[in-house]
């Protein structure tokens, strides 16, 4: 199970009434064998709840949200930075989980798709993507989402232009494009 410099391959299993060990996130058995010689201990702020974790320092922090934690709203998408399916928020700015180490993020406030809404509230953003259909097979809608977030606190966005042109890091393979600026333009707008 240990790879090439030590670093661990999580093995997944599907979670049966039989095991002691589940995951309550996502009803999946997540299993990992850290290297006890470059494994450490991590603690993460993700949606306002604290996680420890003993992971390898070479662990992204998109493996460490949905591997670890749990958390599957944040996609793999390319896993090299180009697409933007794994954007969340860390501090309030938009990164791509792929592209950083779990270990990087300690003493900061991770924020994923699953932390935007309060309760059964869903975020002004995620009710403007349901609203101007913003999507449609779902699979890069976190990553938007939590980008058109962070694009609007920027404040940089003032035209359809400048809209598209910021959220040009996140790929949408279905071509939801004008939409996903329309749902951006509404929400940019209720806050004026």
């Amino acid at each position: 199970m240990i790879g090439k410099l030590g670093l661990t391959k999580p093995i997944f299993r599907f979670m049966d009434n039989q095991n002691q060990n589940h995951d309550h996130h996502s009803g999946l058995l997540h299993y990992s064998i850290p290297d006890k010689e470059t494994s450490m201990q991590v603690t993460l702020s993700v949606n306002g709840q604290q996680y420890q974790l003993t992971i390898d320092p070479g662990v992204s922090l998109l493996d460490a949200l949905r591997e670890y934690i749990g958390l599957t709203g944040t996609k793999k998408g390319c896993d090299h930075g180009q697409c933007g399916a794994c954007t969340v928020l860390v501090d309030g700015k938009r990164i791509n989980s792929c592209l950083t180490l779990a270990v990087m993020k300690q003493g900061t406030e991770i924020t994923t798709i699953e932390g935007l809404a309060k309760g059964n509230d869903l975020h002004p953003m995620q009710k403007a993507f349901i609203e101007h259909d913003a999507f449609q097979c779902g699979y890069c809608t976190p990553g938007q989402i939590c980008s058109a977030v962070a694009l609007l606190e920027e404040g940089k966005a003032h035209s359809r232009a400048e809209i598209s042109e910021l959220m040009s890091g996140n790929i949408c393979r279905c071509g939801a494009y004008s939409n996903i600026v329309d749902a951006i333009e509404h929400v940019k707008k209720s806050k004026q």
